[in-house]
């Protein structure tokens, strides 16, 4: 028999009734990007409040790559995530009744877009997508927007080529996520690639927020030895989404929990959003739209 949880009220941030709602665990998704135990580190804080909101265990769940979160949240194994808008799409287009959008990051500037960022060596000579013609060209996750989507629409559409091997790039290949193309960018084994980033701020920080800055924070690159080659037009940040069907109750507490985690813990919330944040706001599934139509188009799902 499942356990009465009691929901607690965190006076702080929370506001509202508590009423029981019968929940035994709260799960959130993590999706790939970096490596598994430092995404685990920086979501640590958002568990120890979810517990103390909801008053039951919370559980990380960090797949080796995004399509483990997305079909985990197909498959009711997960009540929470913050896909790539990609993602989202993914999941919409499996199961439109699986999970509702609630979130969006909120980047410094008050904008809540980002880039697909095309990125090499600043040794090699590259400067420009011109540049990496007959060269091996890495893309990060098939579910990510930017690691995939955005750029495999874009870039064939300012060269005039298509992303097959030997067409304009000598090689094209996916690296398994962002972290995954920019240490491979950086070490040499691939001649460029593209990542994530809000593109605000310096460069030489990996810009505010994103994969990069992620990577700078890890000690894994030094900026100044990169040189950006491309950059997509805007993209819409993925969503934070839950579980549909989740109690309201249950639903309505964690949006509020991340919609303050700003407010509350600017630490936790730098981790959890890959870098600089002005927080959250509420997102509705019709800011997604454009990405759905482009991966149904370009994918089929």
């Amino acid at each position: 028999m499942k356990k009465t949880i009691a929901i607690a009220l965190m006076t702080t941030a929370l506001t509202g009734t508590a009423q029981a709602q019968d929940i035994e665990e709260f799960r959130i998704g993590i999706l790939g990007g970096e490596n598994a135990q430092d995404r685990m580190n920086n979501y640590a804080c958002l568990s120890e409040y979810t517990e103390e909101a909801l008053g039951v265990p919370v559980k990380l769940f960090a797949p080796a790559d995004y399509n483990g979160v997305i079909q985990a949240l197909l498959g009711g194994t997960l009540d929470m995530a913050w896909l790539g808008a990609s993602g989202y799409a993914a999941t919409y287009l499996q199961d439109p009744e699986a999970v509702e959008p609630v979130l969006v990051k909120v980047n410094m500037d008050g904008s809540i877009g980002y880039h697909s960022i095309g990125f090499a060596r600043a040794d090699s000579g590259i400067t420009s997508l011109e540049d990496m013609q007959g060269k091996v060209f890495g893309f990060g996750d098939p579910n990510s927007t930017s690691g995939y989507l955005i750029p495999s629409i874009e870039i064939p559409a300012e060269t005039g080529a298509s992303m097959e091997n030997g067409d304009y790039f000598g090689e094209v290949k996916f690296t398994g996520g962002h972290e995954q193309t920019i240490v491979a960018v950086y070490n040499g084994d691939i001649d460029g690639g593209v990542t994530w980033a809000d593109a605000q701020g310096n460069w030489e920080d990996g810009y505010n927020s994103g994969a990069l800055r992620k990577a700078v924070d890890a000690g894994l690159v030094d900026m100044n030895e990169l040189v950006q080659i491309w950059q997509s037009k805007v993209i819409p940040e993925g969503p934070v989404v839950v579980r549909k069907a989740l109690p309201d109750d249950v639903k309505a507490t964690m949006t509020e929990l991340v919609d303050t985690l700003y407010e509350r813990d600017q630490e936790c919330a730098y981790g959890v959003a890959s870098g600089e944040t002005l927080g959250f706001q509420p997102v509705t599934h019709d800011t997604y739209q454009s990405v759905i139509e482009a991966r149904k188009a370009k994918i089929g799902g």
